[in-house]
């Protein structure tokens, strides 16, 4: 991270590294590079406006997420638009309310695009990826069910003579 802001900095004449060069230094290394030159037409900019406004509203109006931090609808690794939330203070382990609430916040982009667009994109494929692992590891790992406190998982373990150990077993 220090390194890429290093070189921002260095680009730009600058003779040290400040607080928008570690912005954009950690944005390139989590999300990647920013594809401004990629030629999205109105429609696809306005649904992911709509999509990244819908992920920010949702997350703004819920009380157990993080505060919102960015939004942008500049393309970057393979994403369209990004909305980003910044922990006030660091976490370790998250209560049932939490993990809802990101859900929640990850399905706001799908009702965003229906509601106002009157319409569903692919741009929430990764949200939903994203929400189905959470939802299932609140059932299957974290005894977050209201079927009682059980795990459901399964053995995920080392790689015997070339073959998995791991189960794959999906819980309906």
């Amino acid at each position: 991270l220090l390194n890429e802001a290093a070189l921002l900095a260095a680009r730009t004449n600058k003779k040290g590294v400040g607080m928008p060069e570690l912005e954009e230094a950690r944005d390139k290394v989590r999300w990647g590079r920013e594809r401004r030159s990629m030629a999205m037409s109105d429609e696809e900019k306005r649904a992911t406006a709509w999509h990244e406004a819908g992920h920010a509203l949702v997350n703004v109006i819920l009380k157990h997420t993080h505060p919102l931090h960015k939004v942008t609808i500049i393309p970057r690794g393979r994403a369209l638009g990004l909305t980003m939330q910044l922990p006030v203070e660091d976490r370790y382990a998250y209560d049932r309310e939490y993990l809802t609430s990101r859900i929640a916040v990850l399905f706001g982009g799908r009702i965003a695009e229906e509601l106002f667009m009157n319409q569903m994109t692919t741009g929430a494929s990764n949200d939903f990826e994203r929400a189905t692992a959470m939802a299932r590891d609140m059932v299957t790992r974290y005894g977050m069910s209201d079927m009682g406190v059980m795990v459901y998982a399964e053995n995920e373990g080392e790689v015997f003579l070339g073959r998995s150990v791991t189960q794959h077993k999906n819980v309906s």
